[in-house]
């Protein structure tokens, strides 16, 4: 029995169905070789990014794992000028997770999400779980019952 996650323990808390993959880290790093373990379509795999705008506001987006965030679409989207990824070294002191173990679910603080478009094209959707190695599976309907997402055209 793999441990349960802080995403998981929030999930149960709020008595949201979701189903924990767990996969191992010591072969995956990056998301296509992820949704390959899984056995999963890439395009409903999600991968979870963070940036910062010119204006110094922080913004969540949410992209299949096969797709490259459009920083312009990205922009738009949440009404900047322009946004940038974060440092990898400002994730895990701005959000509580490391790199390749992000999830949108259970930040320190709640930053405005923006899911890409596609993810309302398949019934359930899979974000990393809160750290490598494990993924969960969840419906968009009650993702939005834990974190509040807007979608938008946001990938290249």
């Amino acid at each position: 029995m793999q441990e349960k996650t802080n995403v998981m323990r929030i999930l149960d808390s709020k008595k949201i169905w979701y189903k924990a993959n767990y996969y191992n880290k010591d072969i995956a790093v990056a998301g296509l070789e992820v949704a390959d373990i899984l056995e999963e379509n890439p395009e409903q795999v999600f991968k979870t990014l963070v940036t910062r705008a010119t204006s110094g506001a922080y913004y969540v987006f949410v992209v299949p794992v096969n797709k490259e965030l459009d920083l312009k679409k990205a922009a738009k989207a949440v009404n900047e000028k322009s946004i940038d990824m974060i440092k990898q070294k400002e994730l895990l002191p701005l959000t509580g997770y490391i790199h390749g173990g992000c999830s949108p679910i259970g930040m320190k603080k709640y930053f405005k999400t923006t899911i890409d478009i596609l993810a309302k094209t398949f019934e359930t959707i899979y974000v990393s779980a809160g750290k490598i190695g494990a993924q969960i599976e969840i419906n968009l309907e009650d993702l939005s019952k834990v974190i509040i997402v807007e979608f938008n055209d946001i990938v290249k």
